[in-house]
């Protein structure tokens, strides 16, 4: 119903015309809007109730992105568009100031709904990716987002150009004289741009990797990967925020390389009281030859070190004359034996026993072996049964561990002095 019509229906009611004639006008505009909400309404129905279970019975899954990220549903804002690109002329033929504010806010909205679909596509194809085996090593959600941030500026500009009038040239011809200033608003989000693709290209963190970067008091599992930050989740269920180039500027240690193997590293240190280290006698050699672990070393070494011994003859009775064994070797071949018949240890990695420089804090014996299991508790309660066991052990090496002494041993020699 054009405003004319509207105009002569009420002016025989005698009323004023310029009244009815703003009235007609303002009666086919909400005609028209109410034609415009009708279509929207039907179009979305349409896609919802037709298209969408046509789309959830293929046997593909792929498609089924497209409803989650309603790819489909903001087509139906064509239709209201296109009604009054084709209708809003032959309405107000005699109005055309109308007619062009009608045009301009069709172009605009079209502009806008455009760039809705194209970010829904670019989330559709970002969730498609992330579902194949190559987008589990290499995720896209930075490029995605630098995608997104140039085509809304891209559309910011023909937004503007379609409510001010001009072409879009003049916009784009004078983004030179504002590099600068844009290079400021966005220079976390192109250096992070830059930092996501070294990222990925590089496959040096993604989503579920246990990173550590103290210096940005982060120490747990990545949990998102975007253009401008990187989300870790400590173990205290904390979230630190990194941006994405620090990742490239500072040093981060990555654990993917552990969780992917099924092993990690025991590297711990047993300190040894120095004053209880010495040759093994025949008392400790009976004890040890009752040990099951020891028996093939010491078959093994006794074997060879009386082979060696003949030929020193009467001088075999000085104790620096010929070789013995000691206690601690005894109990570093112990300590090898028990590790390789552990079973939650790696046999197939690097297993070694070795001897620090003796220090202030005793003689260092350095643990370095290979869990077979990788998750943290378990891993603690394995470290911990070992040392246990070795700590345990060693009174019946004739060894103990070294201990600084504390405050009550000091005031046990302080009162000893005391009584003297």
């Amino acid at each position: 119903m054009t405003p004319e019509i509207i105009s002569e229906w009420l002016q025989q009611y005698k009323l004023n015309a310029g009244i009815a004639g703003v009235l007609g006008k303002l009666g086919a505009g909400i005609s028209l809007f109410i034609l415009v909400f009708l279509a929207n309404f039907l179009s979305k129905r349409l896609i919802t109730y037709v298209i969408h279970p046509i789309i959830g019975k293929t046997s593909v899954q792929w498609d089924d992105l497209l409803i989650e990220h309603k790819v489909i549903v903001h087509f139906s804002h064509i239709v209201p568009a296109a009604i009054i690109h084709f209708f809003a002329p032959a309405l107000f033929a005699n109005s055309p100031d109308i007619v062009e504010l009608f045009q301009t806010l069709v172009n605009t909205y079209l502009v806008v709904i455009i760039l809705l679909v194209i970010n829904c596509v670019l989330n559709f194809t970002r969730a498609v990716w992330e579902r194949s085996p190559v987008g589990k090593r290499y995720p896209a959600k930075s490029f995605i987002q630098a995608a997104k941030l140039v085509i809304n500026l891209i559309g910011l500009i023909f937004i503007l150009s379609a409510i001010l009038g001009k072409s879009p040239l003049v916009f784009f011809s004078g983004l030179g004289a504002v590099t600068a200033i844009l290079l400021l608003i966005f220079k976390d989000a192109i250096l992070g741009l830059v930092a996501g693709f070294q990222l990925s290209v590089n496959n040096m963190v993604m989503v579920g990797d246990w990173i550590e970067m103290p210096g940005r008091g982060a120490d747990g599992d990545v949990i998102d990967v975007s253009l401008t930050t990187v989300k870790v989740q400590n173990w205290d269920k904390t979230i630190t925020t990194i941006p994405t180039y620090a990742l490239i500027s500072d040093s981060f240690k990555n654990w993917r390389g552990m969780s992917e193997a099924g092993r990690r590293r025991i590297k711990r240190a047993l300190h040894l009281y120095m004053r209880t280290i010495q040759f093994a006698d025949e008392a400790l050699l009976e004890r040890c030859k009752r040990m099951r672990l020891l028996r093939p070393y010491l078959e093994s070494r006794l074997e060879e070190i009386q082979k060696y011994n003949e030929g020193v003859g009467e001088e075999f009775s000085e104790l620096i004359n010929g070789r013995r064994l000691t206690n601690v070797g005894t109990f570093r071949a112990y300590c090898v034996a028990y590790l390789r018949k552990h079973p939650k240890v790696h046999k197939d990695m690097t297993l070694l026993v070795r001897q620090l420089s003796p220090g202030s804090n005793g003689l260092p014996l350095e643990i370095y072996a290979f869990t077979n299991d990788t998750a943290w508790a378990s891993y603690e309660d394995i470290q911990g049964d070992i040392f246990d066991h070795l700590l345990s052990v060693l009174p019946e090496f004739g060894l103990s561990a070294y201990q600084s002494p504390s405050g009550a041993d000091l005031e046990k020699i302080g009162f000893g002095l005391k009584d003297k």
